[in-house]
């Protein structure tokens, strides 16, 4: 019988403990020790004392609840089998593994295992398996592969390959995928563990994600050479990689193969494919695995919906993606805040800010919360379509309801702000932002920094630099692009030339934007030759480097207004070459050649028919419409051969109609 005395609230076993007791005392906290666990009321007060003087650094003070109890000392083993029929069991020592691996107490369990060394006792893989997890969680692998090797060599455990498998889960847990390729090599080579469908599962897993889908689909086909049958969760891993590299073909194959093989998907299988497809823009097909689905009794459920909807917004299908949303909630699906925030945030990139606040006053009727990301996304977008008051309600409105905004937001609040030509009124929030505990970043800089620029106050911008460095914010390619493109458009080259010296110093890599700057800079002072010198430099770059239409247009007006024809003539090839399709910009400066450089005055219409010709050539559909765009409203019109060519290969994809219909409303709208 269990008693507490109300003196010392102490538990009191009034029958003699046996094995259970003592167990039961190992997970009690100390204050509630057996009475008769020591011989008397001193003993008691001496079995503390030591205990704390052990393991002062593992206990709390006295006014904290004990959460963690600390090691069993040797008095309490001595003394616990002199107060009855207890005799030490394996079961004691497991409990105790088990609670010092579950709080993390690494160096408690040491001492157990050290005493059950020292006692002869028998170790058991179950033992060894609940501490791999703990070394898991505590994110330490290396101790989990060495407590591996001590299993036999130290402990004499046999070793299996549950053990095995643990050890592997932990070190692919951590994200150390060859590490863990080389540790199932050196245990399969050497220790002579047979793997299970569970040891495949994890090394495929790993190869997936160091991108060797091919070995990993040539291991998928050893499983049965090895006897063991591949489940659910194999085939699931393997599709995903494939998806991942874009092989969703094999990986739809593999749905079927499957199934012939007499293993049932699952969801979380159809969505992997779900996924794979919407990501590939084959939504067509997204819509027969979900049928499929169905067929084979899997329901979907969020995740299918979420990527579902995910896919409809990447293709910009909105309103379908809104129609499948309120056939989620009818299937009593109840949506999260990811689902709404990729229909917002598609509504936005769309130019339908103002339809994502209706999506997210619906959401919050529906009992969610706008987070972070949906506000961002909303300030800024409503803002990009210069609808700053509705903007400034909505701040408003997330400052009412208590929402306290992170970094991003107040850095999309001043952003559009800047881009209303309103930098001072934004500038004067960084005080505030800063009172609640958000630091601006670079992009919060950068924003202001274009700012002021657009309103020609070139000397706060700089001053903005400055206060970064102040402040201790690190400047990155991006905030030396906005400066460089200030300096150069207030024709401040010098200036430009010093930032531009000093972020190569920095080791920084200028972007296209910074490229383009510098040489529309030089252009501007007559120094073209440098200019090219410049673009030359960037095709030897990086990707971010490479030249767009902005910057080949930079070079197209300086060489056309030096009366340089040939050279210009002889960059369009190289533009084209490069698969960069000229814009309407590019088609103006060289009519505005033909008509006002050349003798006699040309209007072009040549020059424009080539030029369509050529892009058709080489299947640039998008670029060509383009031009018969700028014919069109040029009134030069196409010859027979290039109408027929236009309406036969453009009208396939119906791009020729949206040409005319945007030249019609250019034109009489």
């Amino acid at each position: 019988m269990l008693a507490f005395t109300s003196k010392s609230a102490r538990l009191i076993l009034t029958s003699n403990p046996c094995k259970s007791s003592f167990i039961f005392l190992i997970h009690c906290p100390f204050s509630a020790l057996p009475n008769n666990s020591c011989e008397t009321e001193k003993d008691y007060e001496e079995d503390i004392i030591a205990i704390q003087s052990t393991n002062s650094h593992m206990l709390p003070k006295r006014s904290h609840k004990v959460e963690v109890e600390p090691p069993i000392t040797d008095r309490l083993f001595k003394h616990a089998p002199k107060s009855g029929s207890y005799k030490q069991g394996d079961s004691t020592f497991y409990s105790l593994i088990e609670n010092y691996a579950n709080s993390g107490d690494f160096k408690s369990l040491e001492m157990v295992f050290s005493r059950m060394w020292h006692e002869r006792r028998a170790f058991v893989e179950k033992s060894f398996i609940v501490v791999f997890r703990a070394y898991g969680k505590a994110h330490l692998p290396e101790k989990a592969v060495e407590l591996f090797d001590r299993m036999v060599y130290e402990f004499q455990c046999k070793r299996t390959v549950k053990s095995f498998n643990s050890v592997l889960n932990v070190i692919i847990q951590e994200g150390l995928y060859s590490r863990a390729l080389e540790f199932h090599s050196y245990v399969v080579n050497c220790k002579n563990i047979k793997p299970n469908v569970l040891t495949f599962n994890l090394v495929i897993k790993a190869m997936c994600k160091l991108q060797l889908v091919d070995r990993a689909v040539e291991v998928f086909r050893e499983m049965p050479a090895m006897k063991c049958d591949a489940d659910v969760f194999t085939y699931c891993t393997l599709m995903d990689g494939l998806c991942k590299e874009d092989r969703v073909e094999e990986a739809v194959a593999l749905l079927d193969e499957m199934q012939i093989e007499g293993c049932f998907p699952n969801p979380a299988t159809f969505n992997v494919l779900i996924n794979g497809l919407c990501k590939k823009g084959d939504l067509s097909r997204a819509a027969k695995v979900v049928d499929n689905m169905f067929l084979k009794g899997c329901v979907p459920n969020e995740v299918t919906y979420n990527t579902l909807i995910h896919g409809l917004c990447l293709q910009g299908k909105l309103e379908k993606a809104i129609s499948l949303l309120d056939r989620m909630v009818s299937d009593k699906f109840i949506p999260n805040d990811v689902t709404y925030g990729t229909i917002i945030d598609g509504l936005v990139r769309k130019g339908r800010a103002v339809d994502g606040v209706h999506v997210m006053v619906s959401m919050e009727e529906r009992g969610h919360q706008g987070n972070d990301h949906i506000y961002s996304s909303l300030v800024s977008g409503l803002f990009k379509e210069g609808r700053s008051e509705e903007a400034l309600n909505l701040w408003k409105k997330i400052m009412e309801n208590g929402h306290k905004p992170n970094t991003v937001v107040y850095s999309a609040l001043i952003d559009g702000l800047c881009r209303v030509g309103k930098p001072f009124e934004a500038k004067e929030i960084l005080p505030e932002m800063v009172n609640k505990g958000c630091e601006p970043n670079a992009y919060t800089y950068s924003s202001l920094m274009k700012g002021f620029f657009k309103v020609g106050n070139s000397n706060m911008a700089v001053l903005l630099w400055k206060e970064m460095t102040e402040k201790g914010c690190v400047h990155n390619e991006f905030c030396y692009s906005i400066l460089i493109h200030g300096l150069c458009d207030e024709g401040k080259l010098k200036e430009a030339t010093m930032v531009w010296r000093h972020m190569l110093g920095k080791g920084w890599t200028p972007d296209v934007v910074a490229y383009t700057s510098m040489i529309h800079g030089l252009c501007s002072v007559g120094s073209v030759e440098q200019g090219l010198l410049l673009f030359n430099e960037m095709l030897y770059k990086g990707s971010d480097s490479q030249p767009d239409v902005f910057t080949y247009n930079v070079l197209f007006n300086a060489l056309c207004k030096h009366e340089k024809i040939t050279p210009a003539i002889h960059l369009l090839n190289n533009m084209l070459d490069r698969g960069c399709d000229p814009d309407i910009v590019t088609c103006n400066i060289f009519l505005t050649t033909f008509k006002e450089k050349m003798n006699p005055s040309q209007d072009g219409r040549e020059f424009l028919d080539e030029l369509f010709l050529r892009l058709h050539k080489r299947q640039r559909i998008d670029g060509a419409s383009r031009i018969i765009e700028v014919m069109l409203q040029k009134f030069l019109y196409p010859k027979p051969s290039t109408w027929e060519i236009a309406i036969r290969e453009l009208c396939k994809p119906r791009k020729i109609q949206v040409a005319i219909n945007k030249c019609w409303n250019s034109l009489f709208v």
